[in-house]
C-alpha cells in the first residue's frame, strides 16, 4: 500500500465525520424532521473558465470549494512567482472575485481585488487582490489560512483553495511548434506560453512530475456531491489538476458525481480547431481511469452530437446540451443560464430527496 493511498484513507476517515452541527451526513439530528442541505459542491479549474463556473454555482450553493491551478508564470502572477518565489496569485485572485455577493460590499471588493495599477514603474500592472494575497502569505505562512482570511475579508460565498502548495511548471509537447518544422515535436515550457502556442499541443505535464496536493483540496473532493471540471483553457487550467496524484486519486475514489463543463469554442493556439468531442478524447489520454457522470455543452456549440455522445460513453457519462452562452454572440457563459443549467443536472442525475 503506497503513503500516498494511506494519505487518502486518513482524509476519507475524517471528511466521513459528523458535520459541524452534530448531524451525520443525513443532515439530520434525531428526531429532527427532514431539511434540504444545499449540496457540497467542489469546482476545479482556473482563469476566467473557473470564474464563469463560480459565479453560477454560488447562485445555487452555499457549500462551494474552489480547487485553482497553480502553474501561471505570466504577468503580475509570474513577476511575483520569481521575485518572491511564491504561488501565482492570479488565479486564486479570479476565483476569489467571482464568489463575491451581488451586493455593494460584494461587487465594490471584487473591483478592488481585480484592480490594476498603471504607472511606469514596478507597480505597473500588478493586481491589488495579487499583492494582498502574497502579503497575506508572507504573513501567516500558511497559503490556506491566508486564502479564508481573504475570502473573510471579501465575503466570499465559498472557499477557494490551491491544488497544490508548490509553484509548479507547465509543460507541453507541441507539434509544428516553429512553423518552419511542421512535423516536428517540441517541448514548450511554461503555462503562458502553452496557452497561445502555435501547433498542437499533443500533451502536458507539471514540473515537478510528483507534485504535492493540498490536503484540504483532497478533502474537499472526497466529500463533495458533485465535482465540476472545467470549463477553461484546455491544457493549461483543466487537464493540470488531473496531473497532481493524490488529487487524481480523489477524483477517482470520491462518491461524489462528475460533471465536465465543456467550453464554448476553441481556444486559439492551444486548442484550435478541437471539436467538443477532441476535448473528452485528450482528457482521457491524461487521466484514463477517470470516470465522470455528465458532460454539460452548449447546444450551439455542438455541431455533431452523436460523436460527442459517443466520446461521452466512454467516461460512463451523458451528455446534456442547454443554452449556457451569452446572447451577445461572445465566446462566454451567461451566469444565469449556466447556474440553471448546472441545478437541472444536480436535480436530475443527482440523489432524490433532500441532499445528505
Amino acid at each position: 500500500m503506497t503513503g500516498r493511498t494511506l494519505r487518502l484513507r486518513r482524509l476519507r476517515r475524517l471528511t466521513s465525520g459528523r458535520d459541524e452541527d452534530g448531524a451525520g451526513r443525513t443532515g439530520l439530528r434525531r428526531g429532527a424532521a427532514p431539511k434540504v442541505v444545499a449540496p457540497k459542491v467542489v469546482a476545479l479549474g482556473g482563469g476566467m473558465g473557473l470564474s464563469a463556473s463560480l459565479a453560477a454555482l454560488r447562485r445555487i450553493t452555499g457549500e462551494l470549494t474552489a480547487v485553482v491551478t497553480v502553474a501561471d508564470d505570466g504577468g503580475s502572477s509570474g513577476r511575483l512567482r520569481e521575485e518572491l518565489g511564491v504561488l501565482p496569485p492570479g488565479d486564486l485572485r479570479k476565483a476569489l472575485a467571482a464568489l463575491c455577493g451581488d451586493d455593494d460590499w460584494g461587487q465594490t471588493w471584487a473591483r478592488v481585488i481585480q484592480h490594476r495599477f498603471q504607472s511606469a514603474g514596478a507597480l505597473h500592472e500588478h493586481a491589488v487582490g495579487n499583492l494582498l494575497i502574497v502579503a497575506l502569505w508572507e504573513q501567516l505562512g500558511d497559503p490556506v489560512q491566508a486564502l479564508d482570511l481573504v475570502g473573510k475579508l471579501l465575503g466570499a460565498q465559498g472557499r477557494v483553495l490551491p491544488m497544490s502548495a508548490v509553484p509548479l511548471e507547465l509543460q507541453a509537447l507541441v507539434r509544428g511548434h516553429d512553423p518552419a518544422r511542421p512535423g516536428e515535436v517540441d517541448t514548450v515550457r511554461g503555462q503562458a506560453t502553452v496557452a497561445t502556442t502555435p501547433g498542437e499541443v499533443l500533451s502536458v505535464q507539471v514540473v515537478p512530475g510528483d507534485p504535492p496536493a493540498v490536503p484540504e483540496a483532497v478533502a474537499a473532493v472526497l466529500d463533495a456531491d458533485w465535482v465540476v471540471l472545467g470549463p477553461g483553457s484546455w491544457f493549461s487550467s483543466v487537464i493540470p489538476h488531473l496531473l497532481v496524484p493524490e488529487l487524481l486519486d480523489a477524483l477517482i475514489e470520491t462518491k461524489a458525481r462528475r460533471v465536465l463543463s465543456l467550453n464554448l469554442a476553441p481556444q486559439p493556439g492551444e486548442t484550435e480547431g478541437f471539436s467538443p468531442q477532441r476535448h473528452l478524447e485528450v482528457l482521457a489520454r491524461h487521466a484514463p481511469k477517470l470516470a465522470l457522470d455528465v458532460v454539460l455543452a452548449d447546444e450551439a456549440a455542438v455541431p455533431d452530437r452523436e460523436s460527442l455522445a459517443d466520446a461521452a460513453k466512454r467516461f460512463g457519462a451523458a451528455v446534456e446540451l442547454a443554452p449556457v452562452a451569452r446572447q451577445d454572440g461572445s465566446p462566454k457563459h451567461d451566469p444565469e443560464l449556466l447556474a440553471a443549467a448546472y441545478d437541472r443536472i444536480f436535480r436530475m442525475h443527482g440523489r432524490i430527496g433532500p441532499w445528505r
